[in-house]
């Protein structure tokens, strides 16, 4: 059974924001894992429902193939000193007519710049999903790469964007 550290980073703040009002009269905690340590963050799209069931991120065969794809043990991936698993959003948006519901839009707006501001050891942010792409790609690069392509290589250095990975597996599957 896979762990993760039981009070992540600003944890209390994000568990009684109003804005997440319902998911905690559902008693329902936020999913993710983030230190003041962390070196690489994940952002993905939110936790599905066995993630949100388990209350353990990345907990469902996407994260299997997650791990195998970076190399990493569950020991290292869990570990919020290496990792910090912070997705669009932190609870479970429901099902919808063709899988999960989105994201909140609002939700990675507020908290992501917020934790981030306590995360200095971060070297590597990994983007999984259109939805992480969207808004890293879109909100963090801005007009900040037009010109002589120097900030789309600061930019690179820092953000490296992935398809999911159960996506990947099942389009080299079909190769």
């Amino acid at each position: 059974m896979v762990t993760v550290q039981s009070q992540p980073l600003l944890y209390e703040h994000i568990y009684t924001d109003p804005m997440n009002a319902d998911f905690a009269a559902r008693g329902w905690p936020p999913v993710y894992s983030a230190s003041t340590s962390s070196r690489i963050i994940i952002v993905g799209q939110a936790p599905g429902r066995i993630a949100q069931e388990t209350h353990v991120p990345w907990n469902d065969a996407s994260g299997r193939l997650l791990r195998q794809w970076l190399g990493v043990s569950d020991e290292q991936f869990y570990d919020p000193d290496l990792f910090a698993l912070i997705p669009m959003d932190f609870y479970y948006p429901g099902k919808g007519a063709h899988g999960d519901l989105p994201p909140r839009k609002e939700f990675a707006e507020k908290w992501h710049p917020k934790l981030l501001a306590h995360m200095p050891e971060v070297r590597l942010t990994i983007l999984v999903g259109a939805y992480a792409q969207k808004y890293y790609l879109a909100h963090q690069a801005g007009e900040k790469l037009n010109g002589d392509g120097g900030a789309f290589c600061a930019l690179f250095a820092r953000v490296f964007s992935a398809g999911t990975p159960l996506a990947a597996n099942c389009s080299l599957a079909s190769a």
